[in-house]
């Protein structure tokens, strides 16, 4: 059984119920019936139900099973509403303006999550990271001891000696631009959930990646990188993590001891941390498209609830396989 028919099999054994704000996006509506076919979630589409289900009827879409809701029609919408309100008043928010955005269903849908009318929230199809972000962060918040998101990709690469039997966590490749030193500390630490509960990795092993192995080269960007080793140390005691590493000095063993002797991942990481997104974009592009690599994600991390985000030019198949995701992180 390949590591997405397990993430399958994990989700369901939860049963759990994730939300669809975008209800009227067709890769999201032939997603469901699959969905509920597999008992992979259990659906929440937002949206019109006329203007849902004219649509799906059009396209030939059953949705016999999935649950539909717009959001200002909802008997506890004006509950949404009064509880917005009062945790943005501070930040100027309004009553008006918070009705006006809690219909918005990417608002709705994070204060489903948020009020555990839903277990997770899966958006992106139509709708930009940043757009899904935002309500997120401002209804759901952070994790614990975590204040930044990051986006990870599972890399599953074929015929791959190296890392979990091929298996990779890299982190960040879609959210931060340019992450603090420690920033990037709570990227490492938010990836080990992620290796060990999606990914079924036992050992969880972190390399901070740089240009520079150990002081082998000098320069600011180097110094963040090893920073932010240290940070990940100290504050995250539990993990086995080091830099800074050259790619190849995280993942050939050889490499690793040669190039940093008794470091204890070196030559062996499974979770790789980029210095900055552009390293990180172009890092699992290149693993994904020259390896021939599946690169399943992005997975937001470090959100107190699990909410993804969905790239625009997503299939049906890496929507399920985001809900089924979603559904295990619950």
């Amino acid at each position: 059984m390949n590591l997405l028919d397990q993430i399958k099999e994990k989700a369901k054994a939860k049963a759990k119920t994730i939300v669809l704000p975008e209800g009227t996006e067709e890769r999201t509506l032939r997603a469901v019936p699959i969905l509920i076919k597999e008992k992979i979630a259990n659906p929440i589409l937002l949206g019109d139900p006329k203007a849902v289900k004219g649509l799906a009827d059009s396209l030939g879409v059953d949705l016999s099973g999935a649950e539909i809701i717009n959001p200002a029609e909802a008997p506890f919408f004006k509950d949404f509403v009064q509880d917005f309100y009062e945790m943005r008043k501070d930040k100027g928010m309004t009553p008006e303006k918070a009705e006006t955005l809690m219909a918005d269903p990417l608002y709705f849908g994070s204060m489903m999550v948020k009020s555990g009318k839903a277990d997770g929230e899966v958006a992106g199809a139509e709708n930009t990271t940043g757009d899904v972000l935002r309500p997120a962060l401002q209804i759901i918040k952070t994790a614990p001891g975590i204040s930044s998101v990051s986006g990870a990709f599972i890399m599953i690469v074929p015929n791959c000696e190296f890392g979990d039997n091929g298996v990779f966590v890299f982190a960040d490749c879609a959210v931060t631009p340019n992450p603090t030193a420690e920033q990037m500390a709570e990227f490492a630490a938010a990836s080990v959930s992620t290796a060990v509960n999606l990914c079924g990795i036992k050992e969880p092993k972190i390399g901070m990646l740089s240009f520079s192995t150990k002081g082998s080269a000098s320069h600011e960007l180097v110094d963040k990188v090893a920073k932010a080793t240290e940070i990940a140390k100290t504050r995250f005691p539990d993990l086995q993590v080091d830099g800074e590493f050259q790619a190849d000095a995280a993942l050939v063993p050889k490499v690793g001891a040669s190039k940093a002797p008794g470091s204890p991942v070196a030559g062996y990481c499974n979770i790789l941390i980029f210095p900055d997104l552009q390293a990180g974009n172009i890092g699992y592009k290149l693993v994904q498209r020259l390896a021939k690599a599946e690169a399943i994600g992005p997975i937001l991390q470090g959100i107190a609830k699990p909410v993804n985000d969905l790239s625009r030019g997503c299939s049906v198949e890496d929507i399920v396989n985001v809900v089924a995701m979603t559904a295990v992180r619950a």
